[in-house]
């Protein structure tokens, strides 16, 4: 299939992209074989999401493209006020690569007519006292199937990367399924460090439940 160039859009999102949102991790779920964990409802998104101004508790970044390309494709282009907003929306110029999506329809953006949501990543702030500083956790990161090996993935990472940097964090972590061989070449490959000495705990369910009284 031929090549075709589209504009790549990252924004910030909000409430109203809650359906999108829940679809893509519904999507990641899947491919993770962990469906049977996945029991998020748009109202839990809702209410859980987007309580807190961006960058401050849990935010959302989309990954969307369009066909229709501009003279000023590569500009940044914020749909806010930047004095209320905490991130202008980034546009590139991108080549696709032969894709055939046949859930398009079920991706179209809830931002601008034109774009389809290909991807999202999901992150939080956390804490390193060893470092004394603060730092960001990223608990999804996510490009649907067409869209692989496009760049997609990595514009993402570097994307909440550089907010890192610029909010003075201490540094950006995340978890990798050990089977995942691609992803985990993938992170190496952007420099990242896997952390083999360290094991993740969890509470949750029952197990957790069972502190409520």
């Amino acid at each position: 299939m031929a090549e075709e160039r589209v504009r790549s859009y990252v924004r910030l999102a909000t409430a109203r992209d809650v359906p999108i949102i829940l679809a893509l991790i519904r999507q990641l779920a899947d491919f993770e074989r962990l469906t049977h964990l996945c029991v998020a409802t748009e109202k839990d998104l809702a209410v859980s999401l987007f309580n807190r101004p961006p960058f401050q508790g849990p935010s959302v970044l989309l990954l969307e493209i369009s066909k229709q390309l501009a003279c000023n494709a590569l500009d940044p282009s914020p749909k806010a006020d930047e004095s209320k907003s905490t991130f202008n929306e980034i546009a590139k110029e991108w080549t696709l690569k032969g894709v055939e999506d046949e859930e398009a329809g079920l991706f179209k953006s809830l931002s601008e007519e034109s774009r389809l949501v290909v991807g999202f990543v999901l992150f939080f702030p956390n804490y390193s006292t060893f470092l004394g500083k603060p730092g960001i956790y990223i608990e999804d990161l996510y490009v649907r199937q067409p869209y692989r090996r496009q760049g997609f993935g990595k514009l993402l990472l570097e994307t909440v990367a550089e907010e890192a940097v610029k909010r003075g964090a201490g540094r950006v972590e995340w978890c990798v399924l050990d089977w995942n061989v691609n992803a985990i070449n993938f992170y190496e490959g952007l420099g990242a460090t896997l952390l083999h000495d360290w094991r993740i705990c969890r509470l949750s369910g029952d197990a957790l439940e069972k502190y409520r009284n």
